[in-house]
């Protein structure tokens, strides 16, 4: 009987251990299960780079490290009430476009010299090389030489094929010009040969005297120069009438050639069905832009990887510091990061915007959160029929050409880097109008982004409005002579004091007759309290000291819907403003 109690005993343990066994093999079962769940649910982190380490998303809660409480960082939908038009500049009525040339400044037929030939070779991309042709014919002014179409870049990374005619309408720009620089087609055959000119190269911001030292004596020995690489070979600070031929070129005598315009117009129009006002954004985010940037985007391994081996196409390039790029502003902002600024300086939900841009690094999944607060989101991919971009989807030159005519009739244009186009474009927005021309003041704004969720989205965007302001595109935001000539025309813009003046004036007589209505015992009163005096009228900002403007009769300039079509006659009235399209 004891060997029956002791077996039933050892029978019990053995299937308790079976139990165990059971259970144990069971629960590791479940656990490598839930590993592989696990594993399965984490985020990609090839497909979550866009600042990984501050997303946003809308209705977001964040612990607020100062009061432990729970601050709501809530993207509104609408861009809310502000104390400013979002669609216009203040005082933009007061200034316009002035670039006629001086009475002392001799006409072209008498100054040139018939053997004096100057070629150029263009570099980079469209806006580039656009540069390039603006300071060509000034450099062809001051040899007192006979300019040859510039040649249009086509072997490097854009690889275009296309010239001077296929961009740009040649016979306007040579005949717009005529008074200024003589220009032809081609050199001229010599002993029946075809010329070929000879090659050099100057200085990037060449000065006038730095022409007429380098270059010069060989165009004297040689009679035909070609300057290579010409981009950015002017210097920055010329004569008053030469900095004007600047402006004439570039916004007026550079006219796009006929199909360009008539398919920018078409795509300007259908933004237009879509909406009054819209924004044109150049986001700016290929992967080459990055890549040359050198900063990072929080996609680990693989953007390194990525963006590193885009690097090794520039030599030169140095490696810096991501996190000390960013913070010296030299980043572009994330296409979160500049729908973020948008919302905060009063853009809705419901604003139409144009994007140019090339390939986007990331893709969709990049553009997702841009998109979500921009749900009216729009390319020329978007608005126009592959068989409508057929002709130019092979040149990227034009296609950047259409990209420039959209952006340039926005009525807002936001610029995510200081790149040739947003230089250019910026500059031609003041001198037809001041026009809002954004520019993220990315230096600042970098440390909000960061710390957006230890804040409600009120002190957010407050922030965000506060470190905009000189940034926006306003009238005189920028001292006269400062940057780039290309980027602030100053010499080239000029105020309409008349204007000016006359709102002072009917500010003062709105005050007058509210006096009026008023007894002499309450007028008194005033003056008693609060020190009234009759020539208290709104201030306005001084004016930078610039060199009088010593030009004849201006020119009335009608500037039509693709921002490139002008016709221009000559008038007796002292001054008169480039008129704009509605």
């Amino acid at each position: 009987m004891a060997f029956s109690r002791r077996r039933k005993h050892h029978l019990h343990l053995h299937r308790l251990r079976s139990l165990f066994q059971v259970l144990s093999v069971v629960s590791g079962a479940l656990l490598i299960l839930f590993a592989i769940l696990f594993f399965l649910s984490s985020p990609d982190e090839s497909k979550h780079f866009h600042l990984r380490r501050h997303q946003t998303y809308v209705n977001e809660v964040v612990q607020d490290p100062v009061t432990n409480g729970g601050s709501v960082f809530s993207i509104p939908s609408s861009g809310g009430k502000l104390d400013r038009d979002i669609w216009s500049s203040r005082n933009a009525k007061f200034f316009y476009g002035c670039s006629n040339a001086s009475a002392k400044f001799t006409k072209a037929e008498a100054i040139t010299h018939p053997t004096r030939y100057l070629a150029i070779a263009t570099s980079g991309g469209l806006n580039q090389q656009r540069t390039g042709i603006t300071d060509a014919v000034v450099a062809a002014r001051i040899l007192n030489a006979t300019l040859v179409v510039p040649m249009l870049d086509q072997k490097s990374f854009w690889k275009d094929a296309s010239n001077f005619t296929d961009i740009f309408d040649g016979d306007w720009f040579i005949s717009f010009l005529s008074k200024d620089v003589k220009i032809i087609k081609q050199l001229p055959k010599r002993g029946g040969r075809t010329w070929t000119p000879y090659t050099m190269r100057v200085p990037r911001k060449c000065s006038e005297r730095c022409y007429v030292n380098r270059v010069l004596p060989v165009l004297l020995k040689k009679n035909a120069v070609q300057l290579n690489k010409f981009d950015y070979r002017l210097a920055n600070k010329l004569d008053t009438d030469l900095q004007k031929l600047r402006c004439r070129v570039n916004y007026h005598a550079l006219k796009f050639a006929h199909p360009i315009l008539e398919m920018g117009k078409m795509l300007v129009q259908r933004m237009r069905m879509r909406s009054k006002n819209y924004i044109a954004l150049h986001l700016r985010f290929e992967p080459d832009m990055l890549a040359f940037s050198s900063c990072d985007y929080g996609g680990g391994e693989k953007e390194r990887n990525e963006l590193g081996a885009i690097r090794k196409r520039w030599k030169t390039l140095h490696k810096n510091n991501p996190d000390k790029e960013r913070r010296q502003g030299r980043c572009p902002l994330t296409p979160e990061e500049v729908g973020l600024m948008l919302r905060a300086l009063g853009y809705g939900s419901d604003v139409h915007i144009y994007v140019a841009s090339g390939e986007v690094y990331g893709g969709e999944e990049s553009l997702r959160p841009l998109k979500e607060l921009f749900p009216n989101f729009h390319s020329k991919d978007t608005i126009a029929t592959r068989k409508e971009l057929g002709p130019f989807s092979s040149f990227s030159s034009r296609m950047a050409a259409l990209d420039f005519i959209v952006c340039d009739e926005s009525d807002v244009f936001v610029t995510n880097n200081n790149g040739n186009m947003a230089r250019i474009l910026a500059g031609r927005r003041k001198y037809f109008g001041h026009k809002p021309t954004i520019r993220p003041n990315a230096k600042k704004l970098y440390r909000v982004f960061l710390g957006r969720k230890n804040m409600t989205w009120e002190e957010f965007a407050s922030r965000i409005r506060t470190l905009q302001r000189g940034f926006m595109g306003e009238p005189m935001e920028v001292r006269a002579g400062r940057g780039e000539f290309h980027e602030n025309p100053s010499t080239c813009i000029c105020e309409d004091s008349e204007a000016r003046e006359k709102l002072k004036a009917d500010s003062k007589h709105k005050k007058h007759r509210k006096l009026d209505d008023l007894s002499k015992k309450d007028v008194m009163a005033i003056d008693d309290q609060n020190g009234y005096d009759e020539n208290d009228v709104p201030e306005w900002p001084d004016l930078e000291d610039e060199e009088e403007d010593q030009s004849g009769p201006q020119e009335k300039l009608l500037y039509n819907a693709t921002g490139s079509d002008y016709d221009a006659f000559s008038s007796d009235e002292p001054e008169l403003e480039v008129m704009l399209s509605d």
